[in-house]
């Protein structure tokens, strides 16, 4: 697919001119100049909605000057050193305190709980709208409807519409007002601490290396702190400028984006308000080719309520914000307080109210006991948007996150001596959330045209594939390690690569590492990799894995490198794995294959974390678990999903108005899609319910199919974790037996059965592949939990808000015959 770098100029020029090309016509369309329909009227799209094989077009086209593609052109980084620029951490993010205020409702005429945003240093208020229960929406609705000033609530951009994206109280008709966007259980899990964001422009100043001409305002949308910027209007058409137009501040967006991540760290019994400002611009047609200024911010797989999942069809306009409420509630909280839920874990003989593991970490670093099963403690947890059919697009110019939590078994200080503490590497300068060798590597995968800019193809419905991987934003790094052991929690960020990873040194020699954590769960035991290889990564699949350079520079090592082996040929699979040698020293076929980060001795320090490599490892309490397996149970029922191509995407739009819900912009076909229980294809709709989980707390088995050959799809599902139970032919690989995991990779012609238990939160979630461009091709469906509380919404089914720049308006919810359980039972609200 990438030409080599020995392909002749006038290819090269060919190839570029394709790009080129393909890159008008997406600005044309962006900007309504054209229409897809035009397209294909004109044979420049093909009927399934990809570009025609025509040269001076598709990178798979015939080549005028051989019978060969002509390919993709190579960012053009060749002129810079590798392992020239210091590996950037993700930046730090500090929490704002909280003061919580009681506040009078006029809607629902009592008092209620807010909380004060204040400052970290003066203490003082810093003048942001206290975080409700409820949503602003609904104060300006009834402001609006009483015909009273709602300037307070409305878009302060826009200056038309409410200035929160969550949705409102929902209005059935029949007398019946439910509030299904409220936060579940505020005073319950009140927060404690908050965090103020922004997805804005990236700031000048910035690319992947300081050896690139800088990124444009509106060629990377990324995150920033939104609290103590200086926020200047940017990104203004060429001209104009924002002090000089007539459009309002903020019109033309804000430079808040860096180009490394953030990261947010969490504890457990410590629930956070996480604010995300949208400060896009209000214009759709400013993108530089690619992505949608609407968002929704999903925090890939903690365990929170529906609204605050970030995958609910609530996405929000530029100029508003969405309040998130994290709950950091450890899984099978309710089973200490709710006993039906008790009763159905009485069937897990592993599990044991007041565990010591069951815990989290205090400001003097003690441990504290919190409810919950601590077998379903998580570590490593990443955040990125989630609108529906432009996920890829936006997540591939930026818009994602880190997270680390901590709890007091993973505690973040490797000198803890408390019971249960597994003293992983870390540091122990404070109490908890060490990270002096603890270290976070967000590894994506970008594209740059001939003027650096992030690039991106709209007409690729197989999966985008850049040519560089970049770590933590920044490409090919280097980073300075002392002799001892480090953690690195690594995460597969792109939208359709797939990792194989290689710890190598100078002479390609693999080196042995641990894994001990899969999709942020810790493994029953430390896993070792003694071949020095890691298992392949899917998109949004994260491992944790140790690494002992005392012991690698005393073997001889003196470099040490990170490895790609995996290679594409395009983004349905990867192609296959080369060797070591072939990686090591270039592998033309495809750019992103070989050493991408290299690792540089930096003298000695003490090490006080514990020696995981030791077979007779063992932690405080004398067991040489890291945590303990969840043993599979028999299932209350099961249910099969089919993962493929369906009927090209005609049961993504209303057969009526043919339209998406969402919005989907101009895409015609939707090639991927969920078959459920062997009944008919479908593509995605916000407010189709292809899974209905009835009664919290109840075992489910679920069998994930695809039956091709010729893809790969690596499955996600939202809220909750599974155990693997089988991989069908294949045999389930170490570092997956007895894990919990919210991805797993499906495989050409494979099938994988898991086992699933959902409490504590109910609503709308999703199920869908996380190679993110079949996401948005509409391979995503969704799963509806009802909750076991009649005095709350959603014990019933809830409507599908569909958000408009003036407000949201709310749709029916349609249950297809596949999604109701497999025996007979009437379902609360029917």
């Amino acid at each position: 697919m990438f030409l080599s770098r020995f392909t002749s100029r006038v290819r090269q020029l060919e190839a570029e001119q394709a790009k080129e090309n393909r890159r008008d016509i997406a600005r044309s369309l962006n900007q309504g100049q054209i229409t897809k329909r035009d397209l294909i009227k004109w044979g420049l799209l093909s009927a399934s909605g990809t570009i025609a094989y025509k040269n001076g077009l598709s990178p798979f086209a015939r080549s005028a000057y051989a019978s060969v593609p002509t390919g993709t052109p190579r960012s053009p980084v060749g002129h810079i050193p590798r392992f020239s620029q210091p590996l950037p951490p993700p930046y730090p993010t500090d929490p704002l305190p909280l003061s919580r205020q009681s506040i009078f409702d006029p809607i629902t005429q009592r008092n209620e709980n807010a909380y004060a945003f204040l400052d970290p240093k003066s203490g003082r208020d810093t003048g942001l709208l206290p975080a409700r229960r409820t949503s602003y929406h609904s104060l300006y609705n009834y402001h609006i409807a009483r015909g009273e000033d709602a300037s307070d609530y409305t878009n302060p951009v826009t200056r038309e519409g409410p200035i929160e994206g969550r949705p409102p109280f929902y209005d059935s008709g029949d007398g019946r007002v439910k509030d299904f966007f409220a936060h579940q259980r505020w005073d319950e899990f009140a927060p404690k601490v908050g965090f103020s964001l922004s997805m804005g422009q990236i700031e000048a100043g910035h690319n992947v290396h300081p050896n690139l001409n800088h990124l444009g305002a509106n060629a990377m949308w990324s995150c920033g702190p939104r609290y103590g910027h200086d926020f200047e209007a940017s990104g203004a058409p060429a001209g104009t400028s924002n002090s000089g137009s007539s459009k309002p501040k903020g019109y033309y967006g804000f430079r808040t984006g860096y180009c490394n991540p953030p990261l947010i760290k969490m504890r457990y019994g410590e629930p956070v308000i996480m604010r995300i400002h949208n400060d896009l611009p209000v214009d759709r047609h400013l993108n530089n080719g690619f992505g949608r200024n609407e968002i929704s911010t999903h925090n890939h797989n903690a365990h929170n309520a529906a609204e605050s999942d970030g995958a609910c069809n609530a996405f929000h306009f530029p100029g508003t914000f969405y309040d998130y409420h994290w709950s950091a509630v450890l899984a099978r909280h309710d089973a200490s307080s709710n006993s039906k839920i008790a009763n159905k874990m009485r069937t897990d003989p592993g599990f044991r109210i007041g565990h010591h593991s069951a815990s989290t970490i205090n400001d003097a670093g003690e441990p504290v006991l919190i409810p919950g099963d601590y077998r379903e403690i998580q570590s490593s947890l990443w955040f990125h948007d989630h609108r529906f059919f432009f996920t890829a697009e936006n997540v591939q110019k930026g818009m994602y996150g880190l997270i680390n939590m901590y709890s007091g078994p993973d505690n973040g200080n490797e000198k803890s001596r408390h019971p249960g503490a597994l003293r992983l590497p870390s540091g122990s300068d404070k109490a908890w959330g060490n990270q002096d060798y603890d270290i976070n590597l967000a590894i994506t995968n970008p594209a740059l045209d001939r003027d650096h800019q992030l690039t991106f193809d709209i007409f690729d419905t197989d999966g985008y594939l850049g040519d560089l991987l970049c770590v933590n934003g920044a490409f090919s790094p280097y980073l300075e390690v002392k002799e001892r052991r480090y953690r690195f929690r690594i995460l597969n960020a792109s939208m359709a690569r797939f990792l194989q990873l290689a710890l190598v040194d100078e002479n390609y020699r693999p080196l042995p590492f641990l894994v001990i954590a899969n999709d942020g769960n810790l493994l029953p035991k430390p896993v070792v990799i003694s071949t020095g290889i890691t298992d392949q990564i899917g998109n949004g699949e994260r491992f944790d894995i140790v690494i002992d350079f005392k012991r690698l520079k005393a073997s001889g090592a003196r470099e040490v490198y990170l490895v790609n082996l995996l290679y594409h040929e395009d983004g349905r699979m990867p192609e296959g794995r080369v060797t070591i040698a072939q990686a090591m020293q270039g592998f033309a076929a495809d750019p992103a294959v070989g050493p991408f980060m290299k690792f540089v001795f930096a003298g000695e320090a003490e090490d006080h974390s514990a020696d995981l490599f030791q077979s007779s490892y063992t932690n405080p309490r004398g067991t040489s678990f890291l945590t303990k397996q969840i043993p599979i149970l028999a299932p209350v029922r099961e249910r099969h999903f089919r993962f493929g191509r369906g009927d090209n995407g005609l049961t993504a739009r209303d057969p009526v108005t043919k339209e998406c819900t969402p919005d989907c912009g101009e895409a015609e076909k939707f090639p991927w899609a969920i078959k459920v229980n062997g009944q008919e294809w479908h593509a995605f709709n916000a407010t189709r319910i292809s899974a209905l989980v009835p009664a919290m707390g109840d075992v489910e088995h679920w069998t994930f199919e695809n039956n091709s050959g010729g893809w790969d799809h690596p499955v996600h599902l939202h809220f909750e974790e599974g155990v693997t139970i089988d991989r069908g032919r294949n045999s389930i690989p170490a570092t997956e037996r007895g894990a919990r995991k919210d991805v797993w990779r499906l495989r050409p012609g494979g099938t994988v059965k898991i086992q699933l238990r959902f409490t504590e939160f109910a609503g709308a979630y999703v199920q869908h592949c996380h190679n993110t461009t079949h996401e948005d091709f509409s391979m995503i469906m969704r799963v509806q939990l009802l909750g076991y509380d009649k005095g709350q919404p959603q014990y019933d089914i809830s409507p599908t808000p569909l958000p408009t720049p003036l407000g949201v308006k709310w749709g029916a919810s349609d249950v297809l015959p596949e999604a109701r359980p497999t025996f007979n039972q009437t379902l609360p609200g029917e």
